[in-house]
């Protein structure tokens, strides 16, 4: 008996809004900032289902004007969904034009949804005898399921498929027959669609009345039997819940006809296909194309060819040429891999006495060089050199390995030190920082101008990633080999870069430096275009070494205080667990949203409509308890137990594990290249996210303490940076005269707005006069100030009105702004650094509203972020200069921190007030506030 065929119809919009949401905190960014996200996500999961499961037949249906029939049954359908983001109105045509190229089917009907068409050609294709698999994650296809129809819901990430059949069906809705679902959505209705349901009915209730009265059509023959308000709802509303039905039904009887031999799966126009993809900047999907089409053999007869090529340029001689000493020096080239100019490149193994010699003598002639190294590990300031890569012409580059014993490693890499010490040769590298701060374990320094693709790139185009193997593929057209082939998957199993062979070694780390220079070549010629090169050399490339000498200095921890703090939060915790649970009446998971939900919101009953998230249970987030804790104790001590609980396990319990074994200090990565405004992070461990509006988060930077008893920790903070700029750049005359006088900003605002003397103005009125001022930079509206405040919004309205009346030119400025941004597409700080807003047209006003705050909040965070940059390497330099013992250690956004020796405490703070203050001119004056103690939060 032949098996039998199976059809896959695929409903293209619901998979596009899902791969777009997917990639919503990583968009998918090309070079030519278009947001590729939802062409990505819906690329892979078609590729998915076909290399999945390599179906017969398969179509792609999409909507096309939405459905008539619906429209004149409810005119509000849909009526409530947002406009469609900008990104997926340009994926659209790409993905049709793809699925034309790859001789896929599109179906699309005017007046009709996807849904409808689906539902028609299914069951069109059931009565062939087909078995049809509809590709989508929207649950209401449910009511099509029978014996020869499943639902088939992709990953968002491709990484995993559920199949619903008959029986997946009855328990996900609890019903007998699939086409009950039809019952259930008409009963509880669909926010997403606007179909409004019958009012009070959710999820449990629909399923209760469907297994009781089996459809809508018998709850509503048998409502006289229903108790109290639901009673009354259901008759009231009978014929909304009709109507809603009506809605809810998949129609199968669209003009649509299934011709099987119009639904082939065939073989790609793969020319046409790869011309797109190299346009939208898809290197691996190409790769992923030809694989899920199995086009394979073809790769490997071209692989074994150019290996047979690559062999014949083996050499058995040194670095230049000169018969090798005992060892070798032996030429690779990677398969397929072309420079910039298509020249061919070869890599070279130095590791005979006379070609380190030659090399040396070569890299000391050279004004630029990229070099590259490999270790055992990604935590610099523990890792050991395997070996380094140096490239200085692109298609050339020579591997330097390193033995495992660490005094060898030091005495081979003192003969390099003429080189990384030349103050003349450029450095080339990506992040540069982590590669600094392994050598200086080795006591080596890197001098000289350093070029940092990964920054360099961070600068052209902030939004994009920055990673090499991103960056090769989007500008060399190019997939490098992935570290993982070489020592496998992070794990247990994972190998060590040593035990790698030679050759492989040799490989992979010279294509690093090939690829990193051949960047650097085109990144620096880029930079002028986008107004970045000073940016680059005087502020980013520099900062690359202050921040890998903050890193490698550390800061002290005292970790036995912390370890009894730790046992105090223990102690409180558990006091909070038994208040809540004596006020619930019951023990239970306070760590489960799922079954606190229920203790909250049926059996306390604390809202009378509670929030629920898309799966249906109670939302327990922050913003929802924060809006009941005023009014009920056991909200507030669970808040208060969720803030204890996150502060001991993310930096008390935490951070004494993230001590250096070498040296006994926290030692944060500061991440140069990831907020888009150039603000810094840190990372492993995060030391600027310390709460520190709470008394224990307060606590935690007790814990941070100066060197020895000879040193003090200095903190020295700008104050009100942001606003301070914010004034200087709308030139407000009032508010930079404020500044001037040294006034109360949020005092001498709060007598403005409320027209009052500011000997008179309250605490009250202060607070609310510094949420509008900062609240201003991030755009806050009458709604987010009245949430902020105890002002309503009619009040909040008003002071808002009534503060852009006392500084007008804070409102021309704000407007002004949008309007460059608008026009130009981006916006900049006091340095020329670029935010660039591509949404900031979008015809969808929740989408470009968000880019109109940036374009607003983007130049005042990142100007402030230039000048305290500025600030730092000003002063790293007095500080090496001056040979002071005191070093810099953290920066937190506007504060920087210093252990300070104190035989130097007064002539150093002096220079570090002076230079921060003086970083950048400005219409009003920077102000810093330094302190001192014997720890981090005494100092502040």
């Amino acid at each position: 008996m032949p098996e039998q065929k199976r059809l896959f119809l695929l409903d293209a919009y619901a998979l596009i809004f899902r791969g777009y949401y997917a990639f919503i905190k990583n968009p998918r960014i090309n070079s030519k900032g278009m947001d590729t996200s939802a062409i990505m996500g819906f690329m892979n999961s078609l590729l998915d289902v076909i290399k999945r499961e390599q179906p017969d037949h398969l179509a792609v249906a999409f909507d096309k004007e939405g459905s008539k029939d619906r429209l004149e049954m409810f005119e509000a359908y849909k009526a409530n969904r947002d406009e469609t983001p900008e990104a997926i109105k340009i994926a659209v045509p790409y993905i049709q034009e793809i699925l034309k190229a790859m001789h896929i089917p599109v179906i699309e009907k005017p007046g009709y949804e996807a849904d409808d068409i689906i539902g028609t050609l299914a069951k069109q294709a059931e009565k062939e005898g087909y078995k049809t698999f509809m590709v989508t994650p929207d649950k209401d296809f449910a009511q099509l399921v029978s014996e020869n129809i499943f639902m088939y819901r992709p990953s968002r990430m491709g990484n995993g498929i559920e199949i619903w059949g008959i029986p997946e069906v009855q328990k996900k809705f609890e019903v007998e027959r699939p086409d009950q679902v039809i019952d259930y959505l008409g009963m509880m209705g669909d926010a997403v669609d606007n179909i409004p349901g019958l009012p009070g009915v959710g999820d449990k209730t629909a399923k209760k009345f469907i297994k009781e009265f089996g459809s809508l059509e018998g709850l509503l023959e048998n409502a006289d039997t229903l108790k109290g308000k639901m009673k009354e709802k259901v008759i009231e509303n009978a014929e909304l819940g009709r109507l809603s039905k009506k809605l809810a039904t998949i129609m199968i009887d669209v003009p649509v006809e299934f011709h099987e031999e119009d639904f082939e799966l065939n073989t790609p126009d793969f020319p046409k296909v790869k011309e797109i993809f190299h346009e939208l900047e898809f290197r691996r999907m190409e790769e992923n194309l030809l694989k899920t089409f199995h086009v394979e053999e073809t790769e490997k007869k071209e692989s074994t060819a150019q290996e047979g090529i690559n062999a014949s340029l083996e050499v058995q001689y040194d670095l230049f040429g000169t018969p090798a000493e005992g060892g070798s020096a032996t030429q690779t080239s990677p398969s397929g891999y072309k420079t910039i100019d298509d020249t061919p490149h070869f890599y070279q193994l130095v590791n005979t006495g006379k070609s380190r010699t030659l090399l040396l003598e070569k890299l000391l002639l050279q004004k630029s060089v990229c070099f590259d190294t490999e270790t055992t590990s990604l935590k610099a300031l523990e890792a050991e050199l395997v070996g380094c890569a140096f490239s200085w012409e692109p298609g050339k580059g020579y591997y330097l390995p390193f033995p495992e014993d660490q005094e060898e490693t030091r005495e081979l890499l003192e003969n390099f030190r003429a080189f990384f010490e030349n103050e003349e040769i450029e450095k080339v590298g990506q992040n540069l920082k982590y590669d600094i701060k392994v050598l200086s374990r080795y006591g080596i320094e890197v001098k000289g101008p350093v070029f940092d693709t990964m920054i360099a790139h961070y600068l052209i185009n902030p939004d994009m990633r920055h990673n090499m193997d991103v960056l090769a593929e989007t500008y060399l057209n190019y997939s490098p080999v992935p570290i993982e082939k070489l020592i496998g998957k992070k794990g247990k199993n994972q190998k060590s870069m040593r035990s790698v062979g030679m050759e492989e070694q040799t490989a992979y780390a010279v294509e690093d430096a090939d690829i990193t220079l051949q960047l650097k070549h085109l990144f620096e010629k880029e930079l002028p275009k986008r107004n970045a090169e000073d940016l680059f050399r005087n502020i980013e490339a520099p900062l690359v070494k202050v921040l890998a000498e903050m890193e490698i200095e550390g800061i002290n921890l005292n970790g036995e205080y912390l370890r009894e703090l730790s046992k105090e939060m223990t102690g409180e915790i558990a006091q909070l667990e038994s208040a809540v649970y004596e006020q619930a009446g019951e023990e239970f998971n306070l760590a489960s949203p799922k079954q606190l939900g229920p203790i909250l919101f049926e059996k306390l009953k604390l809202a009378d409509k509670p929030k629920k998230t898309k799966t249906g249970q109670y939302s327990t987030a922050e913003d929802v308890l924060s809006d009941l804790a005023e009014e009920h104790k056991i909200v507030a001590d669970i808040l208060e137990w969720r803030q204890l609980k996150k502060l001991q396990s993310t930096y008390v319990d935490a951070l004494p594990e993230d001590v250096n074994p070498d040296d006994g200090r926290i030692h944060t990565v500061y991440m140069q290249a990831v907020a888009a405004t150039g603000r810094l992070s840190s990372n492993n461990p995060n030391l600027q996210n310390i709460p520190i509006r709470t008394a224990r988060g307060r606590q935690v930077r007790k814990a941070f303490i100066p060197r020895n008893e000879d040193y003090t920790l200095l903190a020295a903070d700008y104050s009100q940076i942001e606003l301070r700029i914010i004034a200087a750049l709308s030139q407000e005359e009032t508010m930079i005269q404020a500044f001037r006088d040294g006034q109360d900003i949020h005092a001498s605002t709060a007598a403005k707005v409320f027209n009052i003397p500011l000997e008179e103005v309250t605490r009250e009125q202060r607070s609310n006069a510094k949420t509008v001022n900062f609240g201003i930079i991030y755009g806050v509206s009458a709604f987010g100030l009245s949430n902020q405040t105890s002002l309503n919004r009619t009040e909040a309205k008003e002071l808002i009105d009534t503060y852009y009346k006392t500084y007008p030119k804070l409102r021309n400025y704000i407007s002004s702004q949008i309007d460059f941004a608008r026009e130009n597409g981006y916006v900049e700080t006091i340095l020329g650094r670029r935010r660039y807003l591509k949404d900031i047209n979008s015809r969808n006003q929740v989408v470009k509203g968000a880019a109109e705050r940036n374009a607003v909040n983007a130049p005042i965070q990142g100007s402030a972020a230039d000048v305290i940059k500025i600030a730092m390497l000003r002063i790293q330099e007095k500080l090496k200069k001056g040979n002071y013992k005191t070093r810099m250690l953290l920066q937190v956004h506007d504060e920087l921190v210093f252990d300070a020796h104190k035989d130097e405490l007064e002539e150093v703070g002096k220079m570090i007030k002076h230079e921060m203050e003086n970083a950048y001119t400005l219409s009003v004056p920077l102000d810093v506030e330094l302190g001192t103690g014997s720890n981090w939060l005494e100092a502040h």
